[in-house]
């Protein structure tokens, strides 16, 4: 009987040895910012020790910065390609590979970071990304929203349509699109180099997100106009994952990797809001220089019309487009008329 105690008791622990080998799963992330970049770099981090917390450390994930695989607006390929498993980076980065990607970052003049957010999980949005991304043998979810984006520092007050036109703005996804519809030419610059392409007159004007990161970046020394926002409401990071790899790991470990995508991305949103909320208040304070401007009526009605214009022609490019336009368009008319009596009352 002893014997036979002993075999089992055996038995088991070889089991349990043998399942804590195989559960062990190693993971490699890339996302495009510098390492330890606030926020968007650091929410990456978060999430690679929620998943290991969660996992009670069967899944690692090794997490590498720009400084490591050197391109920043190459996650969208490292990821298709299997060179990560996961990525983490801005879907409209990357309408140059696929123009359908433009639409899950944020739209001009659409949702707000909670109606968005919305329609991402209630609305049908995170459906309609991957099957976008199934193309491209990914699948993605949201990662951080930095919500209201700032409407950029420019080096001299915009007073007309006429101050648009010709000017060198950095400023991408449909935002620059809509700039060129009305005679700005923008461009993208990875993030390390936006003081430097400011400072020496490379571009005129940049949007970046807000006062959360703006503050460090020094912008307000080269260009003191601060404009409100228009084109960036809801802006929504990503994570990218390779779905061949997804789909070959235990429902549980994916499970976990998609749980801990949700919590990241509500930690890293509201940390962004605390951030916009703390930093602006310094900026007040210590630099009174910065002059924070609306937009002329006319500049914003131009600006509408411009993205009008792009959104009938994407309507019309591909059925997947409009059918991407048809349901954040529904979506934003029934949670607007919400947000009209609730948020917005109370704010007037």
């Amino acid at each position: 009987m002893k014997k036979t105690l002993k075999t089992a008791a055996f038995i088991v622990a070889t089991a349990f040895a043998t399942n804590a080998i195989a559960a062990d799963i190693t993971l490699k992330l890339a996302h495009s910012w510098p390492k330890g970049f606030p926020l968007f770099a650091t929410s990456v981090d978060d999430y690679a020790a929620l998943v290991n917390e969660m996992s009670d450390g069967k899944i690692e994930i090794k997490v590498d910065s720009r400084n490591k695989h050197k391109s920043a607006f190459g996650i969208f390929d490292f990821v298709k390609n299997g060179q990560y498993d996961i990525g983490q980076s801005a879907s409209y980065y990357y309408g140059g590979k696929d123009p359908d990607t433009l639409f899950f970052t944020t739209m001009p003049f659409g949702m707000t970071a909670a109606e968005q957010t919305a329609w991402f999980y209630e609305g049908g949005g995170i459906e309609l990304a991957n099957e976008v991304y199934a193309k491209h043998g990914m699948e993605v979810l949201p990662a951080l929203n930095t919500g209201q984006q700032m409407g950029g520092w420019f080096r001299k007050e915009i007073k007309s349509v006429e101050d648009l036109k010709g000017l060198k703005m950095r400023i991408p996804g449909f935002g620059g699109k809509v700039m060129a519809g009305v005679g700005a030419i923008p461009t993208n610059i990875p993030p390390g180099e936006l003081y430097q392409a400011l400072e020496r007159g490379t571009i005129d004007s940049l949007e970046w997100v807000g006062p959360s990161l703006d503050l460090r970046m020094g912008f307000h020394k080269v260009a003191p106009f601060y404009y409100t926002g228009w084109h960036e409401p809801a802006t929504e990071l990503m994570y990218f994952f390779n779905k061949e790899k997804m789909d070959s790991l235990p429902t549980w470990a994916q499970s976990i990797l998609r749980n801990a995508a949700k919590l990241a991305a509500y930690n890293g949103t509201t940390k962004t809001f605390h951030d916009s909320a703390k930093n602006w208040a310094s900026m007040k304070a210590e630099y009174p220089n910065i002059q924070v401007k609306d937009f002329p009526a006319d500049v914003i009605a131009a600006l509408k019309k411009s993205n009008d214009d792009l959104i009938a022609k994407e309507a019309a490019r591909s059925p997947i487009a409009k059918k991407i336009i048809d349901s954040q368009a529904a979506y934003l008319e029934k949670a607007r008329s919400w947000t009209s009596i609730g948020d917005q009352a109370y704010l007037n």
